[in-house]
């Protein structure tokens, strides 16, 4: 018996000192949490997506609490009613938030564009695109196997003809699709805007021309007609500037090839190509 207490209370006493030397650490090291984020960090939606320009809901709730000037209107999923409830709880003015909706700068559906090949394999873009670009005959389109629509937290996004289409009344422009997919086609624009280049080929006209009857061509008939200059061709492909655009449509109207178009996008409706 006392061979095994003399077994025992060592290891009880060694316990109980490593037990007190760790609350007493817990306490000394402990790092400070400003009150307010829990009640910050409930405001957000939780989507994680880094839309804010931080690391998830908890850095974007970590900025707020520790730096005074960080927007509180950053939260695109959020919205407007997240940016009320975090001016509420954090004292400072309310800033409406200017919604985002995702678009995709492809019209190469099967009326305008055709498969180089035939796929065969994990039906998935990533890697499909492992295979010569894909199966398309345009190697910058829509490799049409819906990684951005597995991605969407909202279902905001189908395929359609082979190209993503985006169901503008449940994107919240969270920006995962945009994230997911490898030809980096979806971006992300204020849904007050209307008109979109629907094409990333940055080929020569000519070249574009051969695999896509839709795609931009880089004629700058719309540079010349925008009244504004909002308006630019960049490696062969139209390009707008949404600080310059005024949505007048007149680049769509002078598109040779239709790929700029107008669209309701604060609307509930599919961004057709």
């Amino acid at each position: 018996m006392n061979e095994i207490l003399i077994a025992v209370i060592p290891v009880v006493i060694i316990g109980i000192v490593c037990a007190a030397v760790l609350v007493t650490a817990s306490k000394l090291m402990a790092v400070k949490e400003d009150e307010r984020f829990p009640a910050v960090r409930d405001c957000l939606p939780g989507a994680n997506c880094g839309a804010c320009g931080f690391a998830g809901c908890d850095g974007y709730a970590k900025a707020l609490c520790e730096n005074p000037d960080t927007p509180a209107n950053l939260c695109t999923p959020g919205g407007d009613t997240a940016a009320k409830a975090l001016s509420e709880v954090l004292g400072v003015e309310f800033e409406d938030v200017v919604e985002q909706v995702a678009v995709v700068r492809c019209s190469g559906d099967c009326e305008h564009t055709q498969d180089k090949v035939q796929y065969v394999g994990i039906q998935s873009c990533k890697a499909a695109k492992l295979f010569y670009g894909g199966k398309g005959s345009c190697t910058y389109g829509c490799l049409g196997l819906g990684d951005c629509a597995e991605a969407c937290p909202q279902n905001a996004i189908f395929i359609k003809d082979g190209v993503a289409q985006v169901y503008t009344c449940d994107c919240i422009g969270c920006g995962i699709c945009a994230k997911a997919c490898p030809n980096h086609l979806i971006s992300l624009v204020p849904d007050v805007k209307k008109t979109v280049v629907a094409c990333s080929n940055r080929d020569k006209g000519a070249a574009t021309r051969k695999v896509c009857s839709s795609g931009c061509i880089g004629c700058r008939k719309c540079e010349r007609v925008c009244p504004s200059g909002a308006i630019k061709v960049k490696d062969n492909v139209a390009v707008i500037d949404y600080e310059k655009c005024t949505d007048c449509g007149s680049c769509a109207a002078a598109c040779t090839t239709g790929c700029i178009r107008t669209e309701d996008l604060s609307g509930c409706h599919h961004f057709t190509s």
